[in-house]
């Protein structure tokens, strides 16, 4: 298992979902709210909006909280200045390790995330220090009632994507950051609104791990996506599902 999606996955449906949900909206707002500031209100000609509340809705955030904080980025009642900033470092076990955030304070965010990997026993790193160790790629996911898997493949290679893969619960579409609206909204034109769509990192090569390593690398992702700053965190560990059934039981 490249990542930790199914982990972050089980976690999420194993308890505390209310406090989950909380931070999952924390984020989701201070997203929209920016995505409107920098862009246009209208969500089909600002393509970074129209993720930010196809994430809310998947979120199951409410729709007049969606619609206040977009009316708030955009009228500019908003008068805080995020900036998004990328940290970059090693984990427990050398597993390498992209944190994005919006921040209103650099340096608390960067103190904050130091901290994190500090106490974990990683080390925070330069810009770029491992980022060679991933592809930035566009992901678009439907659920698999949206279309069965030859009309999902042919519609995304036609629109310049770079790979489909279709399993019993979705399907998922990659694709150059280049090409990721262009892509999007081709197949959002045949299918409808995806489940997700947004730019990811994704590892070129992984870093296997013992439980014990996994177990203190979860717990750093943990406090890091805790961190209403942090907007995505990104890895290249691999996760035997052995391990992954052992530490989620």
């Amino acid at each position: 298992m490249a990542g930790h999606s199914q982990f972050k996955n089980i976690m999420y449906r194993k308890g505390a979902q209310d406090a989950k949900r909380a931070k999952v909206f924390t984020k989701i707002i201070r997203e929209l709210t920016v995505a409107a500031k920098m862009g246009s209100a209208d969500p089909d000609a600002n393509p970074r909006l129209r993720a930010a509340m196809i994430a809310a809705r998947e979120a199951n955030m409410p729709k007049d909280t969606m619609e206040r904080a977009i009316k708030r980025g955009a009228g500019g009642e908003d008068n805080t200045a995020y900036e998004e900033v990328r940290y970059e470092g090693y984990g427990p076990g050398g597993v390498a390790i992209i944190v994005e955030a919006l921040t209103d304070n650099r340096n608390r965010t960067a103190s904050e995330v130091r901290a994190a990997f500090g106490k974990a026993g990683g080390n925070l790193g330069e810009t770029n220090s491992v980022a060679f160790m991933f592809e930035r790629k566009g992901v678009i996911r439907y659920e698999t009632k949206a279309a069965g898997a030859d009309a999902m493949f042919e519609a995304a290679l036609e629109a310049g994507a770079d790979n489909v893969e279709s399993d019993a619960e979705a399907h998922e579409v990659t694709c150059a950051p280049g090409d990721f609206s262009a892509v999007r909204d081709v197949l959002e034109g045949k299918f409808g609104a995806a489940r997700e769509s947004r730019l990811q990192w994704r590892p070129v090569t992984t870093a296997p791990v013992d439980a014990d390593t996994a177990e203190s690398l979860f717990k750093l992702i943990d406090v890091l996506e805790d961190n209403d700053d942090v907007q995505t965190v990104s890895t290249n560990v691999e996760v035997s599902d052995e391990i992954l059934a052992k530490l989620t039981a």
